[in-house]
């Protein structure tokens, strides 16, 4: 059974944060403790991490949801909640992580592309605890009766994206030969026949050369006119060679079974691979001219060796069915993959995934956004001032006040003026509504106010 997988689509969250506790000290001869409820613990995180010893998706090919722990509620006596256990994803090294569209399941954007060992991103923050009563005591509101409820976690789906990590590459039409070739000078025991399409998955092979050096071939499967677009499995297959310092452009001077002129199909897998990928038309390329053992392929080998070194170019004559010319071969990839990966190892610096990524989540997060809905009725949106809500108490009086506290002091009042939000207008955040009552509102209630009744008609949530 193919169990080579490197395209898939799960769906991610981390755990939920625990609530924070309501309490108060209570102890013989205390008759009036202060508050004293613990915070709940923070949720899990789903992190995806590389492992070397993985060589494809395969583990996500039927399972697709992946939760991680959820944190524990805080207790009284200030006795906070445990944290949730994180969940690690493991995936092959050259996986390309990047955000979904939830509806189209489209890429939006790149989260991070793992190429090192050990490397990590946390694709799901877990929820963050919610607040014991301790954290809300003022010079004047000195026992609080609420607390925050626990943030929910994140929630999305993510595709994951397997390159290959090979250093170089065999590309060209099908049955030109790439198999027998990785075959013959590798340890490499790829499906071998003489009809099209017989390799259907990438395989790998470290080649060395005489000298000591040594790389990994990639055989990546045949292509054929109008890959790039899609065509048969072009994308399937163009996707591997973008990770390769050197293509090794392979090509049957026969002409196959449909007598193919070698300049066309040389110039066909060329348009090809820049039609991908424009790096790919000035990615290092050798020209490797196959199956020179036929006889009557003169004329074509030379043809093609005009064109390629016309091109800039080596050239390589070889027959993987004698194994003439591949030594040489071989000696050449390893010494010029050498050269280029040497050339980038300086730059080459492991990157802090998870800090990039949450940095610009939190900045999306803190965004909001004021939309129109009805004549009088505005909804707003945006994940900190969501969170806001979802952790407020709404069967506690004082905890809605607080929220109302809260939200002006991100000056959405203000906002909502801007935007042409009037006194009376109703204002909608995730499944609540309030009544706008304009600025000032929220002065009433301030962290050294223990008073919220006089807003708390105009401020209202209700379920939608």
């Amino acid at each position: 059974m193919d169990t080579f997988t490197d395209l898939s689509h799960i769906n991610v969250r981390g755990g939920d944060g625990g609530a924070g506790c309501m309490s108060f000290r209570r102890e013989a001869f205390v008759p009036k403790g202060g508050p004293d409820g613990g915070d709940g613990g923070r949720g899990g995180n789903v992190i995806i991490e590389t492992d070397p010893q993985l060589s494809s998706l395969v583990d996500y090919r039927y399972k697709h949801h992946f939760r991680a722990e959820k944190g524990t509620h805080g207790q009284g006596a200030r006795r906070h909640g445990k944290d949730g256990e994180d969940l690690v994803l493991r995936v092959p090294l050259g996986t390309v992580v990047r955000e979904l569209d939830p509806q189209t399941q489209t890429p939006l954007y790149e989260i991070a592309d793992l190429t090192q060992p050990g490397e990590r991103v946390v694709v799901a923050p877990g929820g963050i605890g919610g607040r014991g009563n301790i954290h809300f005591v003022t010079s004047v509101r000195r026992a609080p009766a609420f607390a925050e409820k626990g943030e929910p976690a994140l929630e999305h789906w993510i595709e994951l994206e397997m390159k290959l990590m090979a250093d170089a590459a065999l590309v060209g039409m099908p049955s030109v030969g790439k198999s027998s070739i990785i075959a013959r000078i590798s340890a490499a025991r790829p499906k071998i026949a003489d009809y099209p399409f017989t390799t259907l998955i990438p395989n790998l092979g470290v080649a060395r050369a005489k000298s000591g050096r040594s790389f990994v071939a990639a055989d990546v499967p045949g292509l054929i006119e109008g890959a790039s677009e899609g065509h048969g499995l072009g994308h399937e297959f163009l996707r591997h060679i973008e990770r390769t310092a050197l293509i090794m452009h392979v090509v049957d001077v026969t002409g196959g079974y449909e007598g193919r002129d070698v300049i066309d199909d040389y110039h066909t897998i060329n348009a090809e691979l820049a039609a991908y990928a424009t790096d790919l038309a000035v990615r290092p390329q050798v020209v490797v001219a196959n199956k020179c053992d036929m006889p009557g392929t003169e004329e074509a080998v030379e043809r093609l060796r005009a064109v390629a070194e016309a091109d800039g170019r080596p050239f390589f004559a070889v027959s993987a069915v004698t194994g003439d010319g591949l030594d040489t071969l071989v000696s050449a990839v390893a010494d010029r993959v050498f050269e280029l990966r040497s050339q980038i190892s300086g730059s080459d610096v492991t990157r802090d995934f998870s800090t990039d990524w949450e940095r610009n989540r939190l900045r999306r997060d803190s965004a909001i956004t004021i939309e129109r809905e009805e004549r009088h009725a505005w909804r707003v949106s945006g994940g900190a001032v969501e969170r806001m809500v979802i952790q407020t108490d709404w069967d506690n009086d004082e905890a809605i006040a607080f929220l109302q506290h809260r939200l002006d002091r991100i000056g959405l009042d203000d906002r909502l003026a801007k935007a042409g939000c009037v006194q009376g207008d109703e204002v909608r955040i995730l499944g609540f509504d309030f009544a706008f009552v304009g600025e000032g509102a929220a002065d009433e209630y301030s962290a050294d106010n223990d008073n919220g009744d006089e807003v708390m008609d105009e401020f209202h949530g209700s379920d939608e």
